[in-house]
């Protein structure tokens, strides 16, 4: 069995707020840490049958990026879901709710610069 690594370093300033967040992985073409403003990682625990997460950003990651952080990853989650279960409907609701989400978000800039 072959084994690879994702490293993620996280650096926090004097109240624990994430400042930088930077990784790497094995099969990466970068050879460099490779800085990000969010991260979302999940694992799934087969014994307790949860999920379990660790959701980090840095406190200069703007709200909009943030919006659009998350409309991508549902989309993402979306095409993931149905490659496992080949259940395209569902997917197919995912990827509208996603795009509702972030058409409300955009209505809600749009009216707060007003």
């Amino acid at each position: 069995m072959s084994k690879k690594n994702i490293q993620i370093q996280v650096g926090l300033d004097e109240n624990k707020v994430p400042e930088t967040i930077e990784w790497s992985a094995t099969d990466s073409k970068e050879e460099r840490m490779i800085k990000a403003k969010a991260m979302m990682v999940s694992f799934w625990d087969p014994a307790e049958k949860a999920a379990l997460r660790i959701d980090l950003w840095t406190k200069d990651m703007m709200v909009d990026e943030m919006a659009d952080f998350f409309f991508q990853t549902m989309m993402t989650m979306a095409d993931t879901y149905v490659r496992a279960t080949q259940y395209r409907d569902q997917g197919d609701e995912m990827k509208a709710f996603a795009r509702d989400f972030f058409k409300k978000f955009q209505e809600k800039q749009a009216a707060e610069t007003k």
